[in-house]
């Protein structure tokens, strides 16, 4: 996590530069450096009860995405590098499991490489669900810059749109965000790919911590199995509403 701060670090300054209603880092220089570990200061966003939904994420995106890059730019998009990490610190998951994980990433790079964007690539946010979204007082606001990087576009529609087709959520925040973003990415002929990229991500979450999380433990076990038998009309639990 230390060596993703600097970037954190660029991506908030650019965006606050670029006016994109994002949270803010503090004054000054950052990141601090105490008991040799780097710390970054933010200004709190003040709450509202305002119900959020998928158009406040997609007026955000389409900001984001309409952004001039930074003349130093960010990391190139790695999503199955950043999966393969996770799998390399295992915590209780059976070897099995992790061989089929591991060969699931060559396949989906391969399958990834192989893909016909439409939408121009450019700077991403990289994890745009709606968890990443802040009811500020001053309007919605976006946060969490940890996998923001160069990338497909439409790489940032596709984590709300699996929400929409794997979890019971109120609402379609997919058909308010295509509203709001002007791209359904649903009818994208890549989606299939990379619905399955992230679906992978969801799965892999929790195979670091496994071991240590055993109120947990049902519902990865039941999201790995459905994902690895291709059940796409499977529904799948938010582990904050783990019994």
């Amino acid at each position: 996590m230390a060596d993703r701060v600097d970037k954190v670090i660029q991506v908030a300054r650019w965006l606050e530069d670029g006016g994109v209603p994002a949270v803010r880092l503090l004054g000054g220089d950052q990141p601090l450096i105490v008991d040799d570990l780097k710390v970054t200061l933010w200004h709190e966003v003040p709450s509202t009860d305002h119900q959020l939904t998928g158009a406040d994420l997609g007026a955000i995106l389409q900001q984001w995405h309409a952004l001039a890059p930074p003349e130093t730019g960010f990391p190139s998009w790695n999503p199955v590098g950043e999966i393969r990490s996770r799998l390399d610190e295992p915590d209780g998951v059976d070897l099995r499991d992790l061989a089929y994980m591991r060969a699931e990433c060559d396949r989906l790079e391969d399958a990834v490489a192989t893909l016909t964007y439409e939408l121009p690539p450019g700077p991403i946010h990289g994890d745009a669900f709606m968890g990443n979204l802040i009811a500020g007082v001053g309007g919605p606001a976006i946060c969490d810059f940890d996998s923001s990087c160069d990338g497909p576009r439409e790489w940032d529609l596709v984590p709300v749109a699996v929400g929409k087709l794997r979890f019971d959520y109120p609402g379609d925040d997919h058909g308010a965000l295509t509203g709001g973003y002007g791209f359904d990415v649903l009818a994208w002929p890549g989606f299939p790919t990379l619905r399955r990229l992230r679906e992978l991500k969801l799965v892999t979450s929790l195979v670091p911590v496994l071991a240590s999380r055993p109120v947990l433990q049902p519902e990865w076990r039941r999201r790995l199995e459905t994902y690895r038998s291709e059940d796409e009309s499977a529904r799948w639990s938010t582990y904050t509403r783990a019994p």
